[in-house]
């Protein structure tokens, strides 16, 4: 392990890989990446590694719009040798409450005044883009043919290793324990395996954000929360857009391979780390997916997991600088949409470390703006 770096990144999710990469590839020259376990182990692994456009917030529209821009081509700059999976069939979104419908046809006025090509559908219209639907109860949907999903652990292991033939070291089993601080500045990484002197430090340790910044002094206003995905055996061809609804508070997608990942936003789940897995979510996850596609009566399940979500309280990630503290950014609280920011998070963080002017304002999204009441809070999340 390096002794010494230009910038430490602590965390070896996909949001860690990107800052790595794009840190080379702004021209600094020695970057360390420390992962406590093994990369994507963490939410990035666990995740449903969904990507759209169609969102209520000015602010994630545009960020999400310019992530979808580079994945559109990040196979290609990452001279990956397999496949990252990325494919764009697209987002139907389903209402079921007057609140929901009226938030969606909102959320497409600001989409168009954006650049997204987002449109209103009526169930009729909804049954067109995904026959198997079952339509009852539904007030209308959304729909964006450039939304989509990819393989997460591909796509992570494509950033490390573009980012290690520029030069940089990944350390698994490497722990952060400890950041040293004199003043004012960032100084020192300790971590399990050694020391690494550093003027530079990037945070984006997902659900262990939190005790990683306590380390420089940095209390952050997030939690982390269990949600549960499960995902069933291939089948033939069913549908091709995710499907998501907010107010049943479910996502589900094809993969490439034909088996279906599905999740469900339990509002009374509580804070912490607990990823076990309950039957509960099991029988609540088949009987509404069951309805809503009745083909997958029958479908049998392959397995089902937990990950976290780090969510802030406008679900909004905290990017940037923290004042008093140079050399400290932060890339966390991601909410649970951390997979599909990640290309353009990079991109924007390795730009403000260099120095450089942010390809897109991330001013609005300080830690500060809790203290200072400027939240923005995201109608549209599961």
């Amino acid at each position: 392990m390096r002794r010494s770096a230009d910038a430490v990144v602590i965390g070896g999710g996909v949001s860690g890989a990107s800052i790595a990469y794009n840190l080379l590839k702004q021209g600094v020259g020695n970057v360390v990446l420390c992962e406590k376990d093994t990369f994507a182990n963490g939410s990035t692994g666990r995740c449903g590694a969904g990507v759209r456009e169609q969102w209520g917030a000015e602010g994630n529209i545009r960020i999400c719009k310019a992530s979808i821009d580079i994945f559109e081509n990040l196979q290609e700059e990452l001279d990956y040798a397999y496949d990252i999976e990325f494919v764009q069939k697209g987002y139907l979104m389903m209402a079921y409450t007057e609140k929901e419908w009226l938030q969606f046809q909102k959320n497409v006025e600001v989409q168009h005044r954006l650049g997204v090509n987002s449109r209103v559908c009526t169930p009729d219209e909804a049954r067109e883009i995904v026959p198997v639907l079952n339509t009852e109860g539904m007030l209308g949907a959304t729909y964006n043919a450039r939304d989509g999903h990819a393989n997460p652990f591909h796509t992570t292991n494509a950033y490390l290793r573009a980012f290690e033939r520029l030069g940089g070291e990944v350390n698994d089993f490497t722990e952060v324990i400890d950041i040293e601080k004199s003043g004012g500045k960032v100084t020192k990484v300790k971590t399990n395996r050694g020391e690494i002197s550093t003027p530079v430090v990037v945070n984006a340790a997902g659900p262990w954000a939190a005790p990683v910044a306590a380390m420089v002094g940095v209390d952050l206003p997030v939690y982390t929360e269990r949600h549960q995905i499960l995902v069933t055996e291939a089948v033939g061809h069913l549908f091709d857009p995710m499907l998501m609804s907010f107010s049943l508070g479910i996502y589900c997608q094809q993969t490439p391979h034909g088996s279906l990942v599905m999740g469900i936003g339990d509002p009374n789940e509580p804070k912490g780390y607990d990823i076990g897995q309950s039957w509960q979510f099991l029988r609540k996850m088949s009987d509404i997916m069951c309805k809503l596609v009745p083909p997958l009566k029958g479908v049998r399940v392959v397995r089902q997991w937990a990950g976290l979500y780090t969510i802030t309280p406008d679900a909004h990630p905290i990017l940037g600088t923290v004042p008093g503290i140079e050399g400290y950014y932060q890339a966390v609280g991601f909410s649970g949409h951390g997979f599909m920011l990640a290309p353009i998070v990079g991109r924007l963080l390795s730009e403000m470390i260099v120095g450089k002017e942010p390809s897109i304002d991330i001013s609005d999204l300080d830690l500060g703006r809790f203290e200072r009441g400027e939240l923005r809070v995201e109608p549209s999340v599961v």
